[in-house]
């Protein structure tokens, strides 16, 4: 089985698609990328090439499923191994008003027994991990005649994982946060209920033998060493996007033996070549410069390559050699 991760890139819905995952990989050599969450329904009936298709130079990865019928997630984790993912991770976080009215992704934690129904099914089907991504809870307030809902408590928590476990869960990911089901945008819930490293550093403390990563508000390297210093793990989420060099910021530290920290403009270079062969293969030129809008965020000649490579991007007449003019801004800058 693959070693636990010490780094991971959290699934992001509309963000980490095969394009940003490649340039986060040129930063992290051994970082654990995810796919966006892809519900098994997509997986089993959809266009797999669409949801399923990956470089190899993304590995490793994982595939992020939702969904809440054990036979399904089955056939999805089969089809996963066949498209050479290299973990199957089950959303039990998400708390979109879309993914409640699906009954899967953060609501799953009232349902116990169901959740580790799934997972001793796609375990069983696949030679992969599996693993599942929660949070600390769930509250909802009484609404519509239903009576207001409160599992936000460590005895919840921990019979929860208690059941992952003996259904061969291969990890736990804990955003360290409750999930508020009604009142509160997925936005919301990823600021406004506040952190609770401490109640996941007891989650590991009461499981000593299962991998726990910490997600949730890690953003520079000093807080995820921290976090290592009491987890197996950690899982960067939005401060990999908007600033994708805290990957390489974090590879030097933690994984320096593996590969040398790449620079700015080697990752440019080595980008702007995939971009070429991408844009030719059809790929719009918006859509492969937008993992790159952070990379230079806070650096002399920021706000120039931004817009080079956001506005100039929309022009039907743009190339890739957009990726060029920023890096020459890039180190005449530097």
């Amino acid at each position: 089985m693959r070693p636990w991760p010490t780094l991971a890139v959290a699934p992001m819905l509309d963000w980490t698609d095969r394009h940003c995952r490649f340039l986060h990989r040129l930063f992290g050599p051994g970082t654990l990328l995810y796919t966006e969450m892809v519900h098994v329904n997509a997986v089993l009936k959809g266009d797999r090439a669409r949801h399923l298709a990956h470089a190899p130079e993304e590995h490793p990865v994982a595939l992020q499923l939702g969904g809440n019928e054990p036979k399904a997630l089955a056939e999805a984790c089969r089809v996963a191994e066949a498209w050479g993912f290299d973990e199957i991770n089950l959303n039990v976080g998400c708390p979109s008003d879309r993914v409640q009215a699906g009954a899967f992704g953060a609501c799953l934690m009232a349902e116990p027994a169901l959740v580790a129904r799934c997972i001793e099914a796609m375990a069983r089907a696949t030679h992969r991990p599996v693993t599942v991504k929660c949070r600390l809870g769930i509250t909802r307030p009484a609404r519509d005649g239903a009576p207001a809902l409160d599992l936000d408590h460590d005895d919840h928590l921990h019979g929860f994982v208690r059941g992952l476990v003996s259904a061969g869960v291969a990890g736990v990911i804990v955003h360290a946060r409750k999930a508020v089901l009604g009142g509160l945008s997925p936005k919301d819930n990823r600021t406004i209920p506040p952190l609770q490293y401490e109640r996941v550093y007891a989650l590991k403390g009461a499981f000593p033998t299962l991998p726990v990563s910490l997600n949730g508000g890690l953003g520079t390297v000093d807080a995820c060493e921290a976090a290592l210093a009491q987890c197996d793990g950690v899982m960067i989420g939005r401060a990999a996007y908007h600033d994708p060099c805290l990957l390489g910021a974090l590879h030097e530290r933690f994984s320096p033996q593996q590969a040398a920290a790449p620079t700015l403009s080697s990752v440019i270079a080595a980008y702007a070549a995939y971009a070429e062969e991408q844009f030719r293969a059809g790929v719009p030129l918006p859509v492969l410069t937008r993992p790159l809008l952070g990379l230079v965020q806070g650096r002399p000649g920021a706000r120039r390559f931004r817009r080079l490579l956001s506005e100039d991007a929309r022009n039907p007449e743009a190339n890739p050699g957009l990726l060029t003019e920023a890096l020459a801004l890039v180190q005449e800058a530097a």
